[in-house]
């Protein structure tokens, strides 16, 4: 054992003599690592210490050398949320919190569950399947801003293709529904958001389902597996990885980024997109920069910052043994 242990000393190198032997691949790249330092290291450093200062329009002037207030904010952000106390700024962001975990958590199930019986269906061998794979990226390829142009007039209360069908075909409601209005804006947002993002799922999982191999469907199928125990015991295993990394993109787009907000933008035809379609991101950029507090501003995004630390480090002990496995 001692032997074992001291020729694998010898065979492995250590971290600087590595170094040395790639030392060109190093040079060559050390501009690259130096720009990205640059552009997220220091801009975060700096929010950081933005959301310590009383940063707002009457001390914009002083800029980094505005009063200096601590973890007032970070207590301010934080009470609001967990005790509901707070003034409009709060209130306003408790319910894009709200918003935002609502709409992530139904986007991602709509999208991958729509993804995935797209995949499904698109694996198999039919007359046009080549045509009916380019159709299914059409809603992906368009303009985000176009797509909220397009359900705009979707969602219309007199005329719009929504109420047609649902009021004249086939007779479900009796009054138009007021799809831009009140909590029926959820619904507008979440849907168009689906709609876009399935052709982009659909795809990811297409590709993992033509790597499968065959021989295990036949194999499982001759030992008498149905069709439930096949999917579940041969095709979700291999899709794991996919299903993994279509969830952290969601998530990270959608409660840790802008996610629709073109869309939101189109279809209601503002910045401001009401109680029920604000999501966290476009709230914390209008709280920051309409009403001018920057120091808020930054602490909110800080926590935001974190948040997704926190997620995307819970997301990979969840799919790691599937992302690593050979």
């Amino acid at each position: 054992m001692a032997a074992e242990n001291i020729s694998m000393t010898i065979r492995t190198p250590s971290l600087l003599r590595r170094i040395w032997q790639n030392r060109v691949a190093y040079l060559f790249i050390a501009p690259a690592v130096c720009m990205m330092l640059i552009v997220h290291i220091a801009p975060t450093l700096q929010a950081l210490y933005m959301s310590l200062l009383d940063l707002r329009q009457t001390t914009l002037r002083l800029y980094l050398r505005a009063p200096f207030v601590g973890f007032e904010h970070y207590q301010d952000i934080l009470g609001g949320l967990i005790f509901g106390t707070g003034g409009a700024n709060i209130r306003g962001l408790s319910q894009a919190v709200d918003n935002s975990l609502w709409f992530t958590l139904w986007l991602n199930v709509g999208t991958l569950f729509l993804g995935l019986v797209l995949a499904l269906l698109l694996n198999r061998q039919f007359i046009g399947r080549g045509l009916a794979r380019s159709l299914v990226l059409l809603p992906w390829v368009i303009p985000s801003f176009v797509t909220g142009i397009i359900w705009r007039y979707i969602w219309l209360q007199q005329g719009g293709l929504a109420n047609r069908i649902l009021v004249d075909w086939l007779n479900i409601v009796d009054q138009p529904i007021q799809w831009l209005l009140l909590e029926n804006t959820r619904w507008a947002l979440l849907i168009p958001a689906i709609w876009r993002n399935v052709p982009f799922a659909a795809l990811l999982l297409l590709a993992g389902l033509q790597v499968i191999p065959t021989d295990l469907y036949e194999a499982a199928r001759v030992d008498g597996a149905s069709g439930w125990q096949r999917f579940r015991f041969i095709t979700l295993p291999f899709l794991k990885p996919i299903i993994g990394l279509q969830i952290m993109f969601g998530v990270v787009f959608n409660l840790f980024g802008f996610g629709p907000y073109n869309i939101a933008t189109s279809m209601f035809g503002s910045t401001n997109h009401g109680t029920y379609a604000e999501l966290l991101i476009p709230a914390i950029v209008r709280q920051t920069f309409t009403n001018q507090l920057y120091g808020y501003g930054a602490a909110a995004s800080v926590l935001m910052m974190g948040l997704a630390m926190g997620f995307v480090a819970l997301w990979y002990w969840v799919f790691r043994d599937a992302l690593t496995a050979q």
